[in-house]
């Protein structure tokens, strides 16, 4: 009879497991669900945080150097223009000729001048013998007036025109001498020792005197060439560590592989404000003849500043409406973006002059949007603790 009873607790107590074992699975699952909830959360946020690379700035070497484009020019270029109109008689010197001060290069036919050298010539003559006439006239005089058989006007007159044709005398020499000095051009000599650089004559060309025309070539162009002047423009952040005597290194496209000494002889002085720069003279020595006028050079200008200066990559620059920046991280993680100015661009590299200390962990290729105060992660956990 009691059978019965005992089932019914049976199926009571199942029951209440089969309960408990439901629960136990129910709360299995939402705990399992909050902690993945979680753990995406935290990934998430940790995914937010923008991963860097940090570095300190190089420490550049003391000095440095400077590479700007010359030119060349002689030392001493002079174009030569006829002082006479003429014809071209003959040329001596062809370009590239090596010539000494007074050396002939070419003569001019002048006709013209020939004719007006004679006319004044005779010109010349006539006043000297008005002038015998009017002296022995004038002697005349004077020995009749002792003898008070003319008046003392009739004398002053006669030697009154004895100085007036003595000053026409005067004149007349001075138009000779002048057309001499005229002829004497006739000659076109080197003014100092040099070489030809151009020939723009022939024989027979018509030669006109003066050089006002901006279409009038000169007929010859002597250079020096022996010493070069090497002009180049410097920067107006580099003026101050231009001195006169210091050496300069260059090179010539001519010359691959090879490098050449140049003096700095002086500066303009002054800076242009359209280009910012001053113009820098180098002397060269070119007694070899390896370079020439108008060429072009590389010239390396080497520095010896007082205080080596930090070096970043320009990878590391940000720019924005305030100026240049570069972004720091501290100890804690955080970004410190701080104003930087630059001492000289070599590219890849920066030479920075102030806004930088030598313990700041500068962030290479900062990421868009980087603001002071964000956390980030630092990709090079190394690098940040050396």
């Amino acid at each position: 009879m009691s059978n019965p009873p005992t089932a019914s607790r049976g199926l009571k107590l199942a029951g209440l497991i089969l309960a408990l074992i439901a629960s136990g699975i129910v709360i299995a699952g939402i705990s399992s669900r909050h902690s993945h909830d979680a753990s995406v959360k935290a990934w998430t946020d940790q995914q937010a945080i923008p991963t860097v690379s940090i570095h300190p700035p190089a420490q550049s070497d003391q000095g440095g150097s400077l590479i700007l484009p010359g030119r060349f020019e002689a030392y001493a270029r002079a174009p030569i223009y006829a002082r006479v109109s003429g014809y071209l008689k003959s040329w001596k010197a062809d370009i590239g000729t090596r010539v000494k001060s007074g050396q002939l290069l070419a003569e001019i036919e002048t006709p013209d001048l020939d004719q007006e050298l004679l006319q004044a010539k005779a010109d010349l003559a006539s006043a000297q013998a008005n002038v015998a006439l009017a002296e022995t006239t004038a002697k005349r005089w004077q020995e009749m007036l002792k003898t008070q058989s003319i008046a003392r006007q009739a004398v002053d007159e006669k030697v009154g025109d004895l100085q007036s044709k003595q000053a026409i005398v005067k004149a007349a020499e001075a138009n000779v001498n002048r057309l001499l000095a005229l002829k004497s051009f006739a000659r076109i000599v080197a003014p100092f020792d040099g070489s030809v650089t151009a020939r723009n004559t022939d024989t027979g060309a018509l030669i006109n005197a003066g050089s006002s025309s901006a279409t009038v070539l000169p007929l010859f162009e002597v250079s020096n060439t022996r010493k070069l002047r090497l002009y180049i423009n410097v920067p107006q952040n580099y003026v101050g560590q231009i001195r006169t005597g210091d050496k300069a290194r260059f090179t010539v496209p001519e010359a691959a592989g090879e490098a050449f000494e140049a003096t700095i002889q002086s500066t303009s002085g002054a800076i242009n404000a359209s280009s910012g720069t001053t113009l820098v003279q180098l002397l060269v020595d070119n007694s070899a003849g390896r370079f020439l006028p108008g060429g072009f050079a590389n010239v390396n200008l080497l520095f010896n500043d007082a205080v080596a200066r930090l070096s970043i990559p320009a990878s590391a620059l940000i720019f924005d409406q305030n100026g240049l920046k570069v972004a720091t991280v501290g100890k804690d993680r955080k970004v410190t973006l701080k104003t930087i100015t630059i001492a000289r661009d070599l590219g890849k590299q920066l030479e920075v002059q102030s806004g930088l200390t030598s313990t700041d962990m500068v962030v290479e290729n900062p990421p868009d949007g980087l603001n002071d105060g964000d956390q980030v992660n630092i990709a090079m956990r190394a690098a940040a603790e050396k």
